[in-house]
């Protein structure tokens, strides 16, 4: 991979942690509506909903064919293979293990570091394709407790990337004191229905990566963590919409 001179300003340029669940579409629609140049980086750790990294591809292609403008500042999508790691922070996400709280006080889909490691495999990226700004979905009003979504953390990844590469880069983190229904509807600001809807249809958060029912919400098996969340989030949101 080689370095990119792009004329659009570092600070205007930005790169998307983007997985192809519900938090990251929005926040590519958010970077997409808010900088001139976006690009998007996924990882691959063994998830076991690997069916995530599937749609990636179905929400990218949508964006761009459904807002032409935003679709002229997309640019190149990267996967990074990171199984190496996603087995030796092995957690419910990425072994056969049961959901449940741990004796740490912390669910057993928490992956020790991940929010970390991505930052800097990204950081990496971002420095090499130009870009000033890092965009992820982290947030710590509606998480699981994992310790690396608080923004005290990301401050303090953002100060050491910027000194480990000396250069500015910012991370960006728009959903970080978001509920989910107020993520869905910021999704419905940025892009209207057209946009609640692809995220309903082509994005996916189920940690079992189930695909078989189509809830109001989305795909998933409706009853781990992360389909629960998404599903009392979009039942606020549309109980908030006007008749």
């Amino acid at each position: 991979m080689s370095d990119t001179s792009s004329p659009v300003p570092a600070e205007r340029s930005a790169l998307v942690l983007f997985s192809g669940g519900q938090d990251s579409a929005t926040c590519l629609a958010w970077a997409l509506q808010h900088h001139d140049r976006v690009e998007t980086v996924g990882f691959d750790y063994g998830q076991r909903h690997h069916v995530e990294l599937q749609a990636r591809d179905r929400v990218r292609e949508g964006m761009a064919a459904g807002f032409p403008d935003w679709g002229q500042r997309l640019g190149e999508d990267f996967v990074v293979d990171l199984t190496g790691y996603g087995a030796i922070a092995e957690s419910a996400l990425t072994a056969d293990r049961a959901i449940e709280m741990e004796a740490s006080g912390l669910p057993s889909t928490f992956v020790p570091g991940r929010n970390l490691v991505f930052l800097t495999v990204a950081s990496a990226l971002a420095y090499r394709r130009g870009h000033g700004v890092l965009v992820g979905g982290m947030c710590e009003t509606d998480y699981s407790g994992y310790p690396d979504c608080r923004r005290e953390t990301i401050d303090a990844m953002q100060s050491a990337l910027g000194l480990g590469l000396d250069t500015a880069l910012s991370i960006a983190t728009p959903l970080m004191h978001l509920d989910k229904a107020q993520t869905w509807a910021l999704a419905e600001q940025l892009g209207g229905r057209a946009l609640t809807a692809l995220i309903e249809e082509d994005s996916h958060t189920c940690y079992r990566g189930e695909r078989g029912a189509r809830h109001a919400w989305g795909y998933g098996c409706g009853t781990c963590p992360a389909c629960e969340l998404r599903a009392r989030g979009h039942a606020a949101w549309t109980a908030a919409l006007p008749a």
